[in-house]
């Protein structure tokens, strides 16, 4: 029932699919989803659902179902999201991590309403692909329906184009903004959510997390250009992952009235969405977003400058990133507009104004993210050992291409007044 698999492509815990999921729980599934309790599976196939660097927080399976039902024969294919069962780094780092609750929260109730607010005023774009079934015990597990049968893919062997990256901050805008009218009418529903990245400390006391900026530092010693910024990051990188803890535990513990606070997707990166394209003339058609295990309220900010670092190309980061967030204001605005937010609007300077006030979160995705990011590009990069092994993560950090990004961002930043207080 498992195909063969090669390691070197696919995560080695996404090889073979754990004993309980087998034609008995997929039956059942089936069964409960298309209200058919004559339903019988007759064939089944396991084999993994995304490649090397496409995820870690997670094991995802993809299921070719064959079944019977009183009308015929049917063919079915699944993807299965579960937590990871094998002992290792990532069972121990998302052992009892509220991430599976949040993601089934979002599915079953969240994202449901904010496609209620969109289509109520008109807009049918689609926010997420369909969860058949979802449950926290005894397992966590999510089923969804297959976004490549539909003819959605993840980009991994070559650059995403701004229009694809367009599409995308208009869906994330349109989030947002359904986010913001919601927080309006049903504040409740979106109360639990405030798991963001600086709130996992347990995540946050892992290896690759403290030696990045560490890292960053030896860099801007080697590199001649780089050595004045030196200074200000040898002063701040014992302390800089701790005042980002510090800055969103106030936002916790004292939150404060802000109209830029938004249900934020807290992983917006190129690997967490999806892009369609005509089969037959290659036209772009649609994107998807996807893991939406990390959604917490925050200022909308927080998505924008992740995806700054762990969404745009090179090329787009250096001369695009304004434009591009310009159009996401655009978007947000007109969707606020559209759905009769009632509360007060953001403006553009507001978000500007944000956006340069967030300055050690920019170092931190800068410094700790960013090089990952460019070391998963690579074929077959085993996330997992990357995280791991400090030695191999150091040379993420003088990959030619991020040194390259580095020597454009600083002076940007310096620009905008990012080291005045060194």
């Amino acid at each position: 029932m498992s195909g063969n698999t090669d390691s070197e492509t696919f995560n080695t815990d996404e090889l073979v699919a754990p004993e309980w999921l087998n034609a008995q729980f997929i039956t059942k599934v089936l069964i409960e989803h298309e209200q058919a309790s004559e339903l019988k599976v007759t064939d089944m196939r396991f084999s993994p659902a995304s490649a090397k660097g496409d995820h870690y927080a997670s094991i995802m399976f993809r299921a070719k179902v064959e079944y019977t039902t009183r009308k015929g024969a049917s063919t079915k294919s699944l993807i299965i999201k579960t937590m990871p069962e094998q002992e290792g780094h990532k069972k121990e780092m998302l052992n009892e991590s509220p991430i599976f609750k949040t993601e089934t929260g979002m599915y079953s109730t969240v994202l449901p309403e904010f496609e209620r607010i969109l289509r109520e005023a008109g807009d049918y774009d689609k926010l997420y692909v369909d969860c058949i079934y979802h449950s926290l015990k005894p397992r966590q597990v999510m089923i969804f329906e297959d976004l490549v049968e539909m003819g959605y893919l993840v980009i991994r062997d070559r650059e995403v184009s701004l229009e694809e990256v367009r599409s995308v901050y208009s869906k994330l805008a349109k989030f947002h903004a359904a986010s913001m009218k919601l927080q309006q009418e049903q504040p409740a529903i979106l109360k639990g959510y405030t798991n963001g990245t600086f709130d996992k400390r347990k995540s946050l006391e892992q290896g690759f997390i403290r030696t990045g900026m560490t890292f960053f530092v030896e860099l801007l010693e080697k590199e001649p250009e780089l050595r004045k910024y030196k200074e200000y990051f040898e002063n701040i990188k014992g302390d800089l992952v701790q005042q980002l803890m510090e800055e969103w535990a106030q936002r916790r513990q004292n939150p404060q009235p802000d109209p830029y606070n938004v249900l934020c997707h807290g992983d917006f990166h190129l690997r967490n969405m999806m892009f369609k394209h005509n089969k037959a003339t290659g036209t772009f058609e649609d994107c998807m977003l996807l893991d939406y295990q990390m959604c917490n309220i925050s200022p909308l900010t927080v998505d924008l400058i992740y995806s700054v670092y762990m969404l745009l190309e090179p090329q787009q980061r250096r001369d695009h990133w304004e434009d591009l967030l310009k159009y996401y204001f655009s978007v947000l605005v007109g969707t606020l507009k559209k759905v009769g937010y009632k509360g007060e609007m953001p403006t553009e300077a507001g978000l500007w104004k944000r956006f340069h006030q967030r300055k050690n979160f920019h170092f931190f995705l800068l410094s700790t993210f960013l090089p990952l990011m460019y070391a998963v590009r690579e074929k077959g990069i085993d996330v997992v050992e990357l995280l791991q092994n400090e030695e191999k993560r150091k040379t993420t950090s003088f990959i030619e291409g991020y040194v390259k990004d580095v020597k454009i961002l600083l002076p940007r930043w310096e620009q905008y007044g990012y080291f005045k207080d060194a």
